[in-house]
Order: structure tokens, then sequence, then C-alpha cells
């Protein structure tokens, strides 16, 4: 068996070509969840994030924010891990059915073509905060948050590696 085919098969560089995807799972009533975020280091309050969306429904779509977009986002220096390496290590969780990539500030365009019947998110965010909220419940769907994992953020990671000694 060829993981790498099974892994790269669960990635799409545009909303265009997971369309077909999406729509077959649609049409067999499979419940779509969507998160998002940069995962610019993946961690284990990631995981244990997505894992909890991914418990939600049936199939977990992520939207990855592209190179460009992480940087307006996050500053100068991030990302430190490139798009295609970070799609590449979520599209492994065996639970993360599709990463979406975009390269807007917000997935709002992304969650208004997707329409997943779950919109999921940190605790961090308000339900009022979360890009495409609006656009989920007008359509029969809801809004989650998941309380995050105390003591894990890539910015505390990044922090830890920076005062390592040399």
């Amino acid at each position: 068996m060829d993981y790498s085919e099974i892994i790269n098969s669960k990635i799409f560089t545009r909303y265009g070509a997971f369309s077909a995807t999406l729509k077959r799972w649609k049409n067999s009533g499979d419940k779509v969840v969507f998160t998002n975020g940069c995962f610019d280091i993946l961690h284990r309050g990631h995981i244990d994030n997505l894992a909890k969306a991914a418990g939600m429904g049936d199939r977990l779509v992520i939207g990855l924010n592209s190179d460009e977009s992480t940087k307006r986002l996050k500053g100068p220096g991030r990302p430190v891990i490139d798009e295609n390496s970070r799609a590449m290590l979520l599209a492994s969780l065996f639970f993360v059915d599709a990463v979406v990539l975009f390269g807007e500030d917000t997935p709002k365009e992304l969650v208004e073509n997707i329409l997943p019947d779950i919109l999921v998110k940190g605790s961090d965010y308000r339900i009022e905060d979360i890009a495409g909220h609006e656009l989920v419940i007008d359509h029969g769907g809801k809004v989650e948050t998941i309380p995050l994992l105390e003591g894990f953020s890539s910015s505390a990671i990044m922090n830890r590696i920076k005062n390592l000694p040399a």
C-alpha cells in the first residue's frame, strides 16, 4: 500500500479541485465538519482539537492557510513550515478526510463554498467571531467551539526553542 498516495489524495490546493469530492460526501449523507488554521507547528493541542472535531461528524475538512496568508496573519518569519509540508502532516492524520488550502486571511469564502454541517474552532474564539458562522447557521448547520488543551500553543513552543542554549 502506498501511504504517500493516500495522504496526497486528501490534499487540495483550491476549493474547485475539492468540490466533486465534497458533493459525493454530501450526496451520500455524510455529516461534514470544517475547521481551519495555520497549523504552523503541529502539536498535541492541535491533535486534541482536530480529533474532537472529527468526532462530531463523518468527514473532517481542514481549511489550511497558505504560506502567504500565514505570513500576513502571523508576521515575518512565519510560517516556519511550508504549506505543502503542513498539508501533508495534517492529511497524514487518519481522522482527517481533506485539507484544502486557501489564500485569504479568513476562510469565509471557503466556508461559503463548503457549507459544512458543523463549523468548529477552539474556545479561544467566540462563535460570533468565527468566520462564516452566519452562513452555516443560516443553512441549518451548527457552530461549535472546543476547549483548548492547556499548555500547548505554537507560539509557546517557538519561544521555548528560541530560548534553548546554542
